[in-house]
């Protein structure tokens, strides 16, 4: 994912944790703000508790792959930043897609518009 899609400077962070809504499940937390670009922009947040910096770099790049796949999906402008929660680390790649895309379904930052995703529950 090219930089300018991604939040990485830390008064991007505070401004979406403080001024965004917060969406989510069992695994995933999503803080979403509206931006005044006309692309999304996404940040990864995955704590220590997690693993070490392997286990934390996998589940980043799997994270990316997911957004990378469901990009047409997505809606333009926002900035949101999605946040692992205990658990992720277990998840195998498709359990952690169908996780992903719940809790952006549910903060409507993620909407099927193209039918390429196939309706998914999560428990």
């Amino acid at each position: 994912m090219k930089k300018n899609f991604r939040v990485k400077r830390e008064k991007d962070f505070k401004a979406i944790f403080k001024e965004g809504t917060s969406f989510a499940n069992r695994k995933f937390v999503v803080y979403q703000l509206e931006n005044q670009k006309n692309h999304f922009r996404v940040g990864l947040s995955v704590s220590k508790k997690l693993g070490n910096a392997v286990t934390r770099n996998q589940i980043k790049r799997r994270i990316r792959h997911i957004i990378q796949n469901a990009k047409g999906s997505l809606v333009e402008d926002v900035d949101f930043v999605v946040i692992a929660r205990k658990g992720v680390e277990t998840l195998g790649y498709a359990e952690m897609e169908k996780n992903l895309l719940h809790v952006l379904k549910l903060s409507k930052i993620y909407q099927e518009g193209n039918g390429s995703e196939k309706e998914t529950t999560v428990d």
